[in-house]
């Protein structure tokens, strides 16, 4: 990744903080988006060490506004963008009946529109760096919500879907423009996000999922080695495809 620029979204924490520094040791220039302006600074502080280096902007995903104003310091910093990884995501908990319409639209409006809305913006850098034998690459982060949803979690697994779908539609769409759209859909991942869900599980009344088959569940690192993987060359002929990183457990789910 020497030389090449990407942008990260939900860059503050959990997969997109651990994907952005993997990035940055590898040489990439990283363009990181998040809300959280104070968390940016914190990981921009610790990722040095490499060849690249790590941009923070601060930007509600969800807002179009928002991103038009972040990728006019993206263009002002460089022409072309290798690589857009989207990671920002929210969860939201409550029956389906009990779920309020605001927590509703959170979830699609991040966990969803904000991919698509993300995409648009870096679409015209990603076309520019692309060409048949150096692809432009997008990787949106899912869920394996999207492929076992269970009672509690339903409007976030269905914010997922959505997701999915996008990603093979705009796979296909991008195709022939050298641009390759793949997702990622870990389960259970030890972010700040699920270190919460833990904590307030007594109360929410979500059902925390356990250990995988594997007996653990995923660190960021797991996930950040598979979107390495997608945005490198042994993955050149990979595109609308969804890969899960659950250790089993949507598996395990299926053969009872």
């Amino acid at each position: 990744m020497t030389s090449k620029h990407a942008v990260v979204t939900g860059a503050a924490s959990g997969i997109g903080a651990d994907c952005s520094r993997d990035l940055v040791g590898r040489g990439c220039t990283v363009f990181g988006l998040d809300m959280d302006a104070g968390r940016l600074e914190q990981v921009a502080a610790h990722a040095m060490g490499g060849l690249g280096k790590f941009i923070p902007i601060p930007c509600d995903t969800a807002s179009s506004a928002s991103l038009a104003q972040a990728f006019e310091r993206v263009r002002g910093a460089t022409a072309t963008l290798d690589a857009l990884v989207c990671s920002a995501g929210v969860f939201r908990t409550g029956a389906l009946m009990d779920l309020s319409e605001a927590d509703y639209d959170a979830l699609f409006d991040i966990n969803t529109k904000g991919c698509w809305l993300t995409a648009k913006a870096a679409y015209p850098l990603l076309r520019r760096a692309a060409s048949p034998d150096a692809p432009a690459r997008v990787v949106f982060v899912a869920s394996a919500a999207a492929l076992r949803p269970k009672t509690g979690g339903g409007a976030y697994a269905a914010s997922k879907v959505a997701l999915t779908y996008l990603t093979r539609v705009l796979a296909v769409e991008l195709a022939s423009e050298a641009i390759l759209v793949n997702a990622v859909a870990p389960a259970t991942v030890d972010t700040p996000l699920v270190q919460k869900l833990v904590a307030d599980a007594a109360t929410s009344g979500y059902r925390v999922s356990g250990v995988s088959p594997l007996g653990r569940v995923a660190r960021p690192s797991d996930v950040t080695a598979v979107i390495r993987f997608l945005l490198g060359d042994d993955s050149r002929y990979m595109t609308g495809t969804i890969l899960p990183i659950d250790g089993g457990s949507v598996a395990a789910v299926s053969s009872k």
